[in-house]
């Protein structure tokens, strides 16, 4: 059974697309930027950027979605957004990620993009609970969680090295 491939829709400023490996480079620096994962354990190596795209690419196998790239409607990398599976405290969850170039933050692209994802979930998913698993010092991606209309949820004790602040809402269909 072929699982069917989701894409958000456009926004006004934002494209979705699907992770290919030509995107290497591009990933590479955002996830190896200091200022974009600083709320993550480490910045990402290339090599483990390739297998951020492989997993990527697995999810859209699997699931139909996980995160995609983002680009300007005239092609300009911004980032990666979309709905992967989490979890948090052992329980099974979709959450919205997004990570934005450090050159191109505070200018609404996550916010956008983010929005657009939850349309997507009100489409293919309602009802149900959408998240956001955030490091708790992350002000700024829990603004975005918080504009997209969520609020804290619980708390994730799943890891030994931070608790993580789990922000929610329930999604109503369309």
């Amino acid at each position: 059974m072929s699982v069917r491939r989701l894409l958000p829709a456009p926004t006004a400023r934002l494209r979705f697309r699907e992770m290919e490996l030509d995107d290497l480079d591009d990933m590479a620096a955002l996830l190896g930027d200091p200022e974009v994962m600083s709320f993550y354990p480490a910045p990402k190596s290339r090599a483990e950027s390739l297998d951020w795209i492989e997993r990527m690419q697995l999810g859209y196998a699997e699931h139909g979605h996980a995160l995609w790239i983002i680009e300007t409607h005239d092609g300009a990398f911004i980032g990666d957004c979309g709905i992967t599976w989490q979890s948090y405290n052992a329980v099974p969850v979709r959450e919205v990620g997004y990570h934005v170039r450090g050159d191109q933050q505070r200018k609404g692209y996550a916010t956008e993009a983010a929005l657009a994802c939850v349309e997507l979930f009100r489409q293919e998913f309602a009802p149900g609970v959408l998240t956001a698993i955030i490091h708790p010092d992350n002000g700024a991606s829990r603004g975005v969680a918080e504009n997209l209309g969520m609020t804290h949820i619980a708390d994730d004790h799943a890891h030994p090295w931070i608790v993580r602040t789990v922000m929610g809402m329930d999604v109503s269909p369309v």
